[in-house]
């Protein structure tokens, strides 16, 4: 039974940092991708920075590049989003979600990841 529980979210103004943490249990596959997702209200959940163990490929949203940094540490299990330099655009509910090894052409389609963690809210002001 996979589970995957975020923390790390919270309120801050334009400008500070925040680091989301999403630990990972229950998962037995070598070689799989995990990303953060956000949604904010009214519209649809985009891919923000997908990982991948077993290849070098990382993603990152136009919009986040340079401010965002995704990093996964096997030996503990978690999946980390480092976010500086927030704006108001940037407020949403951020998801973790996992999925088996795929190609990277689908690894930024959320209907890709069966493994999804509850949420944790990212609000700029």
């Amino acid at each position: 039974h996979v589970q995957l529980v975020e923390s790390g979210g919270g309120s801050v103004q334009a400008g500070g940092s925040l680091r989301l943490s999403c630990a990972a249990s229950g998962y037995t596959y070598s070689s799989y991708c995990m990303g953060w997702f956000r949604q904010a209200p009214g519209k649809e959940r985009e891919g923000v920075a997908v990982i991948s163990r077993g290849d070098p490929y990382t993603y990152y949203a136009d919009s986040v590049k340079g401010r965002f940094t995704v990093s996964l540490v096997d030996h503990v299990s978690t999946l980390y989003l480092q976010m500086d330099n927030l704006q108001p655009e940037d407020t949403a509910m951020y998801y973790c979600a996992a999925t088996p090894w795929v190609p990277p052409s689908t690894r930024v389609r959320a209907d890709g990841y069966p493994y999804w963690g509850q949420g944790t809210q990212v609000t700029v002001s």
